[in-house]
């Protein structure tokens, strides 16, 4: 009696795992799909010789990708209507950005106060610039920074259905 409780137990722990299992690979099979639908150009090449990077647009309607400011990794989403980037005041502070002159800017929610300072160098992709104007926005939350016209007035955008290509 005993062996088959024993047994009977076995077979059900057996049958769990490999339920767990099978979840397990199901959500690593659709986290990965997710992932491409959200941040489709997560894994975009930072190559200093080419001159052009084609982004993808993501399930929202927008172009985000990774890049650097001052040699640090951000994550950027391009805003045309942007006259600077944006900097959240949180990363601001990790990347020990200097705040400047104060200004203000208006935004959807209302006029905002924001600090002024300059990037020694933005990236994304192969595409590099120097010395890029930028603000300090304190109000903004996370950690996504808005790459704005000072950084993109300088690069080429052509537009084609769901993707953009930067060239310089």
């Amino acid at each position: 009696m005993k062996q088959d409780s024993s047994r009977h137990f076995i077979g059900r722990l057996f049958a769990h795992l490999t339920w767990i299992i099978l979840l397990g690979l199901f959500y690593l099979m659709f986290q990965d799909r997710l992932l491409q639908q959200n941040d489709p150009n997560h894994a975009l090449k930072m190559s200093e010789s080419n001159q052009t990077v084609v982004l993808q647009r993501n399930r929202q309607g927008h172009y985000v990708a990774p890049g650097t400011i001052n040699g640090q990794p951000v994550r950027f989403l391009l805003d045309t209507g942007a006259t600077d980037i944006s900097v959240p005041g949180a990363l601001a502070n990790r990347l020990r950005l200097t705040p400047g002159k104060t200004s203000y800017a208006s935004t959807a929610n209302g006029t905002i106060k924001v600090y002024g300072t300059r990037l020694d160098s933005v990236a994304l992709g192969g595409l590099s610039l120097a010395n890029v104007s930028a603000h300090i926005n304190p109000h903004m939350q996370g950690d996504t920074v808005l790459l704005g016209m000072s950084f993109l007035q300088q690069i080429e955008l052509t537009q084609r259905g769901d993707t953009l290509t930067l060239k310089r």
